[in-house]
């Protein structure tokens, strides 16, 4: 999901460098939006990790 967010970005970053305000403001809204899902399941991921413990 980082990926995507990623390319989101660079795909809102050429838009923008190339004039086309439309797309490189939908893009950077949806590389915000992927970035932060990203983040949210990394921090349930890390407390479940926590949680879980690191039984054998």
């Amino acid at each position: 999901m980082l990926r995507w967010a990623l390319i989101f970005l660079v795909v809102a970053l050429v838009a923008g460098v190339l004039g086309f305000t439309s797309i490189a403001g939908a893009s950077i809204d949806i590389a915000k939006i992927l970035f932060f899902v990203f983040l949210v399941l990394f921090v349930v991921s890390l407390i479940a990790n926590a949680v879980r413990g690191r039984g054998v």
